[in-house]
């Protein structure tokens, strides 16, 4: 994507962009993780979907979405919709959580930490998200 003139962002410093991988870096091997505790299956995360009221069955379809929404959050040229994409996912999560009567810090806010982690990383190390989303330098 080119960024049209005028709208350069200020080059990031080196500290700006190793701190937004290591938050992206934090927040893919998270997900990945759920992705393969979702393949897998046991019995606790069986456990956990009845609990939510979703049926067990689900989770390797649950599994698969995420996957492809991390790989496209993971791959640089496609980042962006990752994001995208992993936001409408961890909306889903939350309005679950919140339809249960989980615990608000805990459960329901647990996918806004991760989403801000998710799009704070991917500000520090995207030029061209920052033309759109400026921010303090």
């Amino acid at each position: 994507m080119t960024i049209p003139f005028g709208l350069q962002p200020a080059a990031a410093s080196r500290a700006k962009t190793r701190t937004g991988h290591l938050l992206s870096g934090l927040a893919i091997a998270f997900l990945l993780f759920d992705c393969v505790i979702k393949f897998i299956n046991p019995p606790f995360v069986a456990q956990a979907s009845v609990q939510i009221g979703w049926s067990p069955a689900l989770a390797p379809d649950l599994g698969m979405i995420l996957l492809a929404c991390t790989v496209l959050y993971a791959v640089p040229r496609t980042s962006v919709l990752g994001a995208i994409l992993l936001t409408g996912y961890l909306g889903g999560a939350v309005a679950t959580h919140l339809r249960v009567g989980d615990p608000l810090l805990s459960h329901v806010l647990f996918p806004v930490y991760l989403g801000v982690i998710l799009w704070t990383g991917l500000w520090l190390r995207e030029d061209r998200l920052r033309v759109l989303l400026p921010g303090r330098s």
